[in-house]
């Protein structure tokens, strides 16, 4: 079963970068700032292993920064996150155990989720990206909150789970596949699904890895084909993320995890009240990208 899903997820990564990097060739875009991009991809992608999420931080720094213009962050967010996801789920899946229908069905609810929430959320107007986004970080920064102050289940021993616990997993795993194409991390809330079915909480790492790893090629390319990607910034996160993943993998595991959890509920939550105060005050209401639409699907 490993074999298979490392099988199929190296084909979906090679089908990603052949998108991405015609992309790259054919609009050759400008590397302003391309310095600081890649700080914010090294930071962002070493807490984004230890599972605290890259999506909320990012879209703070990058609204902070004024790098990257807001109705594109969410496919730069995609495009750029999506290689160093899946070096993390062949990190994961090979360290710990995990039940392999749970695993699979999980990864496949998300999936699907993802591909129907990219094709709506890719062309929706700026105005409600940005409250859509602002909401879904408030929510996101509750359950952060919430597991702070040991208001949620602490999980259990359970590698799997069967019957109506499975159902639920299911289903509430495609929600939040189809809420990351808004821009909004899968981690904390799929974290949080996890501890609350009684699995332990480690096995939430392959999950949430796998679940991003298997969606977000698929949601990436949709946006790359819309052009609302900014293939600068998308480039920088990727090439500066991939040895902040390896270090934060192999060499800094004890980190505090507390300490570092309630920084990014304050950065969400900041985040999230800029996106619903822009979102009001934004008088545009129709999406027009940069460059034309291809008449390809994927």
């Amino acid at each position: 079963m490993q074999i298979v899903l490392l099988g199929v997820l190296s084909v979906m990564a090679i089908w990603f970068l052949v998108h991405w990097i015609k992309a790259i060739k054919d609009q050759k875009p400008s590397f302003d700032n391309f310095a600081h991009l890649s700080v914010v991809g090294f930071v962002t992608n070493f807490f984004d292993t230890l599972g605290i999420g890259c999506f909320a931080p990012t879209t703070a720094w990058f609204k902070g920064a004024k790098l990257v213009r807001d109705k594109k962050i969410p496919g730069t967010l995609n495009v750029g996150f999506t290689t160093t996801v899946i070096l993390m789920f062949f990190i994961f899946i090979d360290r710990v155990e995990v039940d392999p229908l749970t695993l699979v069905l999980m990864i496949g609810a998300a999936l699907f989720g993802a591909v129907i929430g990219a094709g709506i959320v890719s062309g929706l107007p700026e105005k409600k990206v940005q409250l859509g986004m602002g909401i879904a970080l408030l929510v996101t920064a509750l359950f952060v909150f919430l597991g702070q102050v040991e208001l949620m289940p602490v999980g259990g021993d359970a590698i799997g789970l069967r019957g109506w616990r499975l159902i639920v997993a299911v289903v509430v795993n495609f929600i939040l596949g189809a809420l990351m194409t808004l821009g909004i991390g899968l981690y904390a809330p799929c974290m949080a699904l996890v501890y609350s079915l009684g699995m332990n909480p480690v096995v939430a790492f392959p999950i949430m890895m796998g679940s991003c790893a298997y969606l977000m090629p698929g949601a990436a390319v949709r946006f790359i084909k819309k052009g609302a990607v900014d293939l600068r910034a998308s480039v920088g996160l990727t090439l500066a993320g991939i040895p902040a993943v390896f270090i934060a993998a192999f060499w800094v595991t004890e980190m505090p995890i507390y300490i570092l959890t309630w920084l990014v509920f304050v950065i969400v939550t900041y985040a999230g009240i800029i996106l619903l105060r822009d979102g009001i005050r934004n008088e545009q209401e129709e999406y027009k990208p940069d460059i034309p639409p291809t008449d390809d699907t994927w």
